[in-house]
């Protein structure tokens, strides 16, 4: 397949990129400074020959500044309008797939849940990642295939830690989410919760439908 990626260089490109082309697959990963995601223009003639979008650019404050509601603002964007340009572009090229990874911080603290469980209350920032997901069922509803991953707190080589923090529910190691992305291309279009394994998230639905397995 033709891969058009963005956020090639942040920590889940860095794991997918590389993946994906040992697998076979024709990867265009444009860096920041090469592509406005907001360009609409720009973003369509980029798109035309894919077979897939996998959407990975984001802009995620530094810990100690994340309280700060202005900090999120790029971010925002990024999961909320750039994710409808791709989509748009997305659509028009007759790309087969969406792939829009989220987070499992949209569900409720406590508890066991799956993907049935509805989303519990967020703060602002994650508003916009719900936006993402709407843009990739739009996908979806205009007769393709919009596969959103709700992914666990990320650890590992490029993250912000490198040991699991499990005060926030459910985490999952950067190799794992970059193999987890390359299984997604044959996912089913919906919501997948990918995280590692005994945690109070559930990830058996995505090990069921990709034959998936965590590494750590």
């Amino acid at each position: 397949m033709r891969l058009f990626v963005t956020g090639g260089s942040g920590v889940l490109g860095r794991e997918l990129v590389p993946q994906a082309r040992r697998a076979g697959h024709d990867v265009v990963a444009p860096r920041h400074h090469e592509l406005d995601l907001f360009d609409a223009g720009a973003v369509h003639r980029a798109v035309r020959s894919a077979d897939a979008v996998i959407h990975l650019a984001t802009r995620i404050p530094a810990p100690e500044t994340m309280r700060q509601p202005d900090v999120w603002a790029e971010n925002d964007r990024l999961r909320a309008e750039a994710s409808r340009v791709l989509v748009d572009a997305a659509l028009e090229a007759g790309c087969d797939v969406h792939l829009q990874p989220t987070i499992t911080f949209l569900y409720p603290r406590e508890g066991a849940v799956d993907e049935s469980t509805p989303v519990g209350t967020i703060p602002a920032y994650l508003a916009s990642a719900l936006e993402a997901e709407a843009q990739a069922a739009r996908f979806t509803e205009a007769g393709r295939r919009g596969v959103v991953l709700r992914l666990g707190l990320l650890w590992g080589p490029g993250a912000w830690t490198d040991a699991p923090d499990l005060r926030y529910g459910a985490t999952l190691h950067v190799e794992d989410a970059g193999r987890a992305l390359l299984a997604a291309l044959k996912a089913p279009a919906g919501i997948h919760n990918v995280v590692s394994d005994g945690q109070r998230v559930s990830n058996e639905r995505f090990k069921r439908v990709t034959g998936w397995r965590p590494l750590h």
